[in-house]
């Protein structure tokens, strides 16, 4: 399977893991003040970890030392992500404000998430998991 394939259905793995995640907290509290933003940042962590653990062994066969140098890749991994949530969640929000559907807020969901997708991993290339020793800047 290529690079690039890989990617695609890793990308797909996390953004249902996000959505599902988000799914389970809306139906878990219908009266939760403001839990579509609750939601979807429970699913935003839920999709970063998920994404993270695969992109880790199988798109970047990265290695950490230790429990320490994880979280530091972890956390340049979600700092990369920052910029691609926005991404994603302009793209949510945006087509559920301009339709007002739920299907316009999971079709908006999906291709945020694919385009910050694309961008995150060229970020995550140069930086979150780039060989020891590579010019991050």
């Amino acid at each position: 399977m290529t690079l690039a394939l890989r990617y695609a259905l890793f990308a797909a793995i996390a953004t249902l893991a996000n959505l599902l995640a988000q799914e389970g907290v809306l139906d878990a509290g219908p009266g939760l003040p403001y839990r579509l933003y609750l939601a979807m940042a429970v699913g935003t962590l839920v999709g970063l970890y998920v994404k993270y653990v695969l992109d880790k062994r199988y798109i970047f066969a990265y290695r950490t030392r230790d429990a320490a140098h994880d979280l530091r890749t972890f956390i340049l991994y979600a700092a990369s992500g920052a910029f691609t949530t926005i991404v994603f969640w302009g793209s949510e929000l945006g087509a559920y404000h301009l339709v007002g559907t739920h299907a316009a807020r999971i079709a908006g969901a999906i291709v945020g998430l694919a385009i910050g997708y694309w961008i995150k991993y060229r970020l995550d290339r140069r930086f979150a998991f780039a060989p020891a020793g590579a010019a991050a800047g």
